[in-house]
């Protein structure tokens, strides 16, 4: 069974850091692709980074580049999001979500499998 479960959100100040895991289990992680996706009240979800762990490449949304990374931990089955700089704006509910490849415009439409969701609230 597909399982998806993320950790790592909380309340930080502007400017601060926070770190995202996304453990993974019940599917070989080699043969998948990892998104991180997020959802502010009254917001569509939108995507925010992917990586295909079978060839190693990563995108992220024009809002987030330079600010967050995206990792694996092969060894914990685990994808995380490193987001440094924190703003106001980035506040949401972050998902994870598995599927084959990393689609063009990281919609979250192509993506079948979702974790429970963390939330990160950034604010001084």
């Amino acid at each position: 069974q597909v399982q998806l479960v993320e950790s790592g959100g909380g309340l930080v100040q502007p400017g601060g850091s926070l770190r995202l895991s996304c453990v993974a289990s019940g599917f070989t992680l080699d043969y998948s692709a990892i998104g991180w996706f997020r959802q502010a009240p009254g917001k569509e979800r939108e995507g925010v980074s992917c990586i295909n762990l079978q060839v190693g490449t990563t995108n992220y949304a024009d809002s987030v580049k330079g600010r967050f990374t995206i990792s694996r931990d092969n060894a914990k089955n685990t994808v995380y999001l490193q987001m440094n700089s924190l703003k106001p704006e980035d506040t949401a509910v972050y998902y994870c979500a598995r599927n084959y490849y990393c689609p063009r415009g990281l919609s979250p439409a192509n993506f079948p499998s979702w974790g429970q969701g963390t939330q990160v609230t950034v604010s001084s």
